[in-house]
């Protein structure tokens, strides 16, 4: 979740202690409301038994309630739900964009196509590896980013190869694509549900465990009270799994990108040379015959 120290705090957390400290709010909540409706029902019987009249007559409220709950989760977890199909649409676009380029630098002479082409492949390994690394990954980017470099000063040194056969606008464009899709999938990683939403959900839930708790009695309802809480505690975790798209589990398939490597490793460039015109035959060779 963006924000400040709160939200460096909640990041290093893991999902399950997460997810489990969510429910434990809600069951320390629930106690200190059924405590108050016990300590009003001690003081003043008449008033708590007017109270919880009251309470069923007006039942419309606590549904409402119910209401805003499941509004503020779907709410969250359509915006976590939207960044992971986002992520995931990512990876297919950055497959095709390094497939392009790769085809793209065949049009040009030795050594350069040579040289992208292996440039292609270890950036495509990388990222890949990249995508699926959790925890401390600043060696990753940093080998991606001096990739990218690489990429460009192979470029930039084949310049004349791309004026020479006409292809100087496609070759560029196709890896400013590359390049682009770079920043727009870090960009990606980096985005949370901002720490705000977060915080107004856990504080909802522990005021709507506290009226569960005021207002539920006897073991059937606290049992299921406490099989309500779980769920969300549950729905929680999901969502928090989602926010998390370098260290969760439900991270974008990869897929596409395992498709491309595949692809590009099964053709080297010399591949790209069998249908080359070979010498041709010296002309009327047997006409004198």
């Amino acid at each position: 979740m963006e924000g400040g120290s709160v939200s460096g705090w909640l990041s290093g957390l893991s999902i399950v202690a997460i997810g489990v400290g969510t429910l434990a709010v809600m069951l320390v909540a629930a106690g200190a409301g059924h405590h108050i409706r016990k300590v009003q029902g001690r003081r003043s019987p008449k008033k708590v038994r007017e109270s919880g009249e009251s309470v069923a007559q007006e039942g419309y409220l606590f549904g409402s309630m119910l209401g805003l709950l499941g509004l503020l989760l779907a709410f969250s977890f359509g915006m976590v739900l939207n960044r992971y199909e986002a992520r995931r649409e990512l990876v297919t676009s950055e497959a095709n964009a390094i497939g392009t380029a790769y085809l793209r630098a065949q049009l040009l002479d030795e050594p350069h196509r040579s040289r992208l082409s292996q440039l292609l492949v270890a950036y495509t390994g990388n990222r890949i590896e990249l995508a699926n690394a959790g925890g401390d990954n600043r060696v990753l980017l940093a080998r991606n980013d001096k990739l990218l470099t690489d990429i460009w000063t192979a470029i930039r040194a084949s310049r004349e190869s791309a004026l020479a056969h006409g292809v100087t606008t496609a070759v560029l464009m196709s890896y400013n694509e590359v390049i682009d899709l770079d920043t727009e999938r870090k960009v990606a990683w980096d985005l949370r549900v901002p720490v705000e939403v977060g915080v107004l959900l856990i504080v909802y839930l522990a005021v709507m465990a506290a009226v569960v708790g005021y207002q539920v009695d006897g073991p059937r309802g606290r049992r299921a009270a406490t099989v309500f809480f779980i769920a969300v505690a549950l729905s929680i975790t999901v969502i928090t799994d989602l926010n998390r798209p370098m260290a969760g589990h439900a991270r974008e398939s990869q897929k596409a990108m395992l498709m491309l490597l595949q692809s590009l490793r099964a053709q080297p460039p010399h591949v790209f040379d069998r249908f080359n015109a070979g010498p041709k035959e010296p002309s009327g060779s047997g006409a004198g015959q």
